[in-house]
């Protein structure tokens, strides 16, 4: 039997160990997380979201590689949360409205004539982010960032001069806010996702809803619908986060990246929303719709339907709530 000398047995156990090292290397470089997104590439949430996975994969040094599912091609936009808090997947955005029956915080985003433009709305997100960030923790979830629709404006294939042109007709909602909107507004509310917009109308499923412009640019709302009214109800707000437990499995150079990526898509994301905001009404009118501002007698109809809401949603959000109203109304 032959025996390795000594040097022989050391250049051995370099090899392995060199051999061993290159193998937890590449193990670390694996990591892959799916970030399953419910709206498709021409929209601008999506666009923030691509540009937030690709500078994560860019500054992680191959040890992290986030792959986008834009669409809902992997999971559907109500089982996303879920996905995200299971670990079936490790991050995930959302329209924050739909989590409405989750936590009262997340209804606040769609409260009507309480936030109705850029500024304000930036007002109440900073007041309301702690309690955001509160509510996700009970999940197990990690807020990354947000990012604005531009403001909720009324569609509608007449022209509405008041509540009263509206009462019997079936509303598009696709939240729990959405559908006591369409309630205290007179109409029927029937939950319509995004991608079936257009359908909706078409088969009289619908016959009005309040949603952004940027909807009705990516859903060529003209083919379909006449009127356009600048009601500017509410600017609301998508969110992306991560399960908390696979993000602290991270090491700290990679939680930074991924931090300072989600910073640098939030700013995107408000300026985008900014700017589309009068691109698309501009591009609706350019269509042939009929863009109006609401008469004097809508306006203070839906003012007062605001009013309503409020009160609501301060009665099922108790002190908290008050809280962040207070703290958005010092600003």
């Amino acid at each position: 039997m032959k025996f390795l000398n000594v040097k022989n047995a050391a250049f051995c156990a370099s090899i392995i160990t060199a051999t061993a090292f290159t193998g937890l290397s590449n193990l670390s470089a694996e990591i892959r997380w799916d970030m399953p997104l419910p709206y498709g590439d021409g929209t601008h949430q999506t666009q923030v979201a691509r540009s937030f996975a690709e500078e994560v994969n860019k500054n992680a040094q191959g040890k992290l590689t986030i792959k986008v599912h834009s669409g809902g091609s992997l999971i559907k936009h109500p089982e996303i949360h879920r996905a995200v808090k299971s670990r079936q997947v490790q991050l995930g955005e959302v329209f924050i409205g739909r989590l409405g029956n989750n936590d009262p915080i997340f209804k606040l985003d769609n409260i009507p004539f309480l936030a109705t433009d850029f500024d304000s709305a930036e007002k109440l997100y900073q007041a309301s982010k702690g309690e955001i960030t509160k509510a996700l923790a009970k999940d197990h979830l990690t807020l990354l960032y947000t990012s604005p629709w531009p403001a909720q404006d009324l569609y509608s294939n007449k022209p509405i001069s008041s509540l009263a042109d509206l009462k019997g007709l079936k509303m598009r909602s696709y939240s729990p806010t959405t559908s006591r909107l369409a309630d205290l507004m007179g109409t029927t509310p029937v939950n319509i996702p995004f991608s079936d917009v257009a359908q909706a109308f078409t088969t009289n499923a619908i016959d009005a809803m309040v949603t952004s412009p940027s909807t009705g640019v990516n859903a060529q709302s003209w083919d379909y619908i006449s009127h356009f009214s600048t009601i500017h109800a509410w600017i609301p707000k998508n969110m992306l986060f991560v399960n908390t437990k696979i993000f602290n499995r991270l090491d700290k150079d990679l939680q930074q990246v991924i931090l300072t990526a989600a910073k640098n898509a939030e700013q995107k994301g408000w300026a985008l929303g900014r700017k589309l905001a009068v691109e698309h009404t501009d591009m609706l009118r350019d269509k042939g719709m009929i863009v109006s501002a609401p008469t004097e007698q809508l306006q203070s109809e839906l003012q007062a339907i605001g009013q309503t809401m409020i009160a609501e949603w301060l009665e099922e959000a108790g002190a908290s709530g008050q809280s962040v109203l207070d703290a958005y109304q010092a600003q």
